[in-house]
């Protein structure tokens, strides 16, 4: 990127950033009405009194999915293709979740027309391929091998050699994540530049966080044995890598995983009881690693992938701040969906570990 073109980045980013929401901002919304939450972030479908709850519910999603879409289109104009190809890597998970809709719908035989109505609106540049030439696969195996002619072709073809091993809804659906992250994890390690090391903490620490909740999930809540939970999972450039990851998934106790995690994870995650309160734990990592590389980095590419992630956040917790209110849900349930609970564990001031 040149040194104009990285100046004017720097500059949207730093302006885009006053958005974010910090959690006092964040409880500010909770106690705002639906009218007023419509007129905040132009969500004109809480107003449409002919949508029924869980129509209005599918309608915010899908403006909340746009609104960040188009901000990362909007950030990636003055990069370079590699730097672009990174944040739309990151942004074709929207895409994913679209596959996982056809892959179900095409197990269990749903009509054409169900199907489309819980599929998202995407920009061309992280859409699937046309979804009638999706519509009309035969089955699970002919959409990945549709998809496989397009920038879906990494995912479409490990998930299609699994399926075509297993059938099975679950190995399938993890294999399309686990590639989705290594494909993210391998384009952000071809950079050499001043971008290297924030992309690598950045995308080190979402992966710790990613590694963890999975294999705690699949070792503990589905029973997987060690290794069929150690090859799910994708090692990390940060502090989970290979070697710690076949350490942890040996292990037999939720307790003892978290005993065994490495400096700051150890320390965060005392105490936790549940996955629950992992996932919240974890996520607050995360977006405060984002946070320091957003504020201090000279990367603009770093910045602009930090605040997507972070825009991101602030989004679902927004769409779960709606929802909980549309499904009557009470304040406390509400909160602990936008995950405001009060941690006993800070994690400001920890010091970064490489």
């Amino acid at each position: 990127m040149s040194v104009t073109s990285q100046a004017y980045l720097n500059t949207r980013i730093t302006a885009m950033s006053t958005s974010l929401l910090d959690r006092e901002q964040l409880r500010e919304l909770g106690r705002c009405s639906m009218d007023e939450l419509a007129a905040r972030f132009q969500l004109q479908p809480l107003l449409d009194e002919q949508l029924g709850k869980r129509a209005k519910g599918r309608a915010v999603e899908q403006s909340l999915i746009q609104v960040l879409l188009a901000e990362l289109t909007l950030l990636i104009r003055p990069m370079n293709p590699r730097e672009q190809d990174l944040l739309l890597a990151w942004g074709r998970k929207a895409a994913l979740f679209n596959l996982k809709t056809l892959i179900r719908g095409k197990l269990f035989q749903l009509d054409q027309a169900e199907i489309r109505d819980h599929l998202y609106d995407l920009p061309d540049n992280v859409c699937l391929a046309s979804h009638q030439e999706l519509f009309r696969a035969e089955s699970v195996l002919e959409v990945l091998r549709t998809l496989e002619q397009g920038p879906h072709r990494l995912i479409a073809r490990q998930a299609r050699e699994v399926y075509a091993q297993k059938h099975d809804l679950f190995a399938l659906e993890a294999a399309i994540d686990q590639r989705y992250y290594a494909e993210l994890i391998h384009q952000a390690m071809q950079f050499q530049d001043d971008s290297a090391h924030p992309l690598r903490q950045l995308l080190g620490a979402m992966l710790d966080a990613i590694n963890l909740l999975w294999l705690l999930r699949f070792r503990f809540s589905y029973r997987l044995s060690p290794s069929e939970t150690f090859f799910q999972l994708v090692p990390s450039p940060k502090l989970l890598h290979r070697d710690r990851l076949l350490q942890l998934a040996n292990l037999d106790t939720f307790e003892r995983v978290l005993e065994a995690l490495p400096a700051p994870l150890n320390s965060l995650l005392a105490g936790s009881a549940n996955l629950i309160d992992v996932q919240r734990r974890i996520g607050a990592y995360q977006s405060e690693r984002a946070r320091r590389i957003l504020a201090s980095s000279h990367s603009g590419t770093a910045r602009a992938l930090a605040y997507l992630v972070l825009r991101e956040s602030d989004l679902q917790r927004l769409f779960a701040l709606i929802q909980g209110r549309l499904l009557g849900l009470s304040q406390e349930l509400v909160e602990e969906g936008m995950e405001l609970a009060q941690s006993n564990h800070p994690i400001d001031g920890m010091d970064a570990v490489a």
